[in-house]
């Protein structure tokens, strides 16, 4: 007699592993770090578009009353008292002084009218401290990103008003934006005559292009400074230090130097060694810029350039160019950094079409006024 067969037992299906939640998680991960940013973009953005309004309603009421200085000094007390009986701190005399002149000197950048249709497309209304409607054109990016008509804070628009030339002005303006400096940096970028230093590299058209577009990377060339300034190193000028001093201080400060340098640098070795026919070579420090896609490799020189010094680079530069870049990348560029750079020197010994450039570097602010001049000769040798 056949035993019943014992019942099939029916294996359950495996449970549905959860999805991974990386995909869900990078996408909520950008939500929430793009609405902080544009938080934090949206105070500022107003703060500043309400102290520019501020600035046009001071302007438009003194062109209404009394022509006499006395008038708009006495009109400043005034509203700087009651307005700070009212809402606190942020309206002192000098700051109202700030919010005139941000209007004058930006009044025909701002694309901001007054208006009281309410909100239309594209645009939004706000309420400014008077409590008039006024337009603000914003325009918006493809991608429906709030792209506001000022883009710094407040603080980076008073350094900027420091600034007389207004081609220097918005070059600081567009590089702070660009680079986001932050306040600390667009003042040192200043005392360090970054606009100056970059005209003495160009010609006419390109001190043009920097007003207008800020430090475009396309050529090797956009890179260069005169002189480049390494005060963060905390070298003495008069004190004795050798080329490996200036390399280490370097290497120890390297987003200083890299920030000096300009944009789009990699740092990827110091002393890097190569070798053929059985001897060795040390390139002082090497960098890549992702901009151009090309290796700069600098050399370190206390004393005034010679010939030697530019033909040791040359084989530096070969030697990348031949073993170390790929095909797809642009030829390498050599970088001298020296106190003394003789232009006939480098002339004699370099052909034109070289990628070998030697600049001159300073351990101290440069005075503004001489980069000026030497600018205003530069200029006058140009045309002439």
């Amino acid at each position: 007699m056949k035993r019943p067969s014992a019942p099939r037992k029916t294996s359950k299906p495996a449970p549905a592993k959860p999805t991974s939640l990386a995909t869900l998680l990078t996408e909520v991960r950008h939500l929430i770090q793009s609405a902080r940013r544009n938080v934090s973009t949206i105070v500022d953005t107003f703060q500043v578009m309400t102290n520019f309004e501020i600035g046009r309603r001071i302007v438009e009421h003194e062109q209404k009353g009394a022509k006499r200085a006395a008038y708009g000094a006495e009109l400043l007390k005034e509203l700087s008292e009651r307005l700070t009986e009212e809402f606190g701190g942020g309206f002192s005399r000098s700051n109202l002084e700030y919010m005139r002149k941000f209007f004058l000197e930006w009044q025909k950048r701002a694309p901001i009218s007054q208006t009281a249709s309410g909100k239309l497309d594209g645009q939004e209304i706000i309420q400014t401290a008077s409590g008039q409607s006024a337009l603000i054109e914003i325009s918006q990016t493809p991608s429906g990103e709030f792209k506001p008509p000022f883009t710094l804070s407040w603080s980076h628009y008073v350094v900027l008003m420091t600034i007389k030339d207004p081609d220097e002005r918005s070059f600081y303006e567009i590089e702070s934006a660009q680079s986001n400096w932050n306040v600390r940096e667009l003042k040192r970028q200043k005392a360090s005559c970054l606009y100056e230093r970059l005209a003495l590299s160009r010609d006419k058209e390109g001190i043009r292009k920097l007003a207008r577009e800020g430090q475009v990377v396309v050529r090797p060339e956009d890179l260069l400074k005169e002189p480049f300034v390494l005060e963060f190193l905390g070298l003495d000028e008069k004190a004795s230090y050798s080329e490996n001093d200036l390399e280490h201080a370097i290497t120890n400060r390297l987003e200083h130097f890299l920030l000096e340098l300009g944009k789009g640098f990699l740092f990827e070795a110091r002393q890097k060694r190569f070798t053929f026919d059985e001897d060795h070579y040390f390139v002082d420090l090497v960098f890549y810029n992702r901009l151009l896609r090309s290796y700069v490799i600098i050399d370190l020189k206390l004393d005034k350039l010679t010939h030697q010094d530019l033909g040791q680079m040359q084989m530096y530069v070969n030697y990348y160019d031949r073993e170390v870049k790929l095909p797809d990348e642009n030829p390498t560029i050599g970088l001298l950094l020296c106190k003394s750079a003789k232009k006939t020197v480098v002339e004699l010994t370099l052909p034109k079409d070289s990628n070998i450039h030697a600049k001159e570097y300073n351990l101290y602010l440069p005075s503004k006024e001489l980069l000026k001049e030497k600018l205003d000769e530069w200029s006058a040798a140009a045309m002439g």
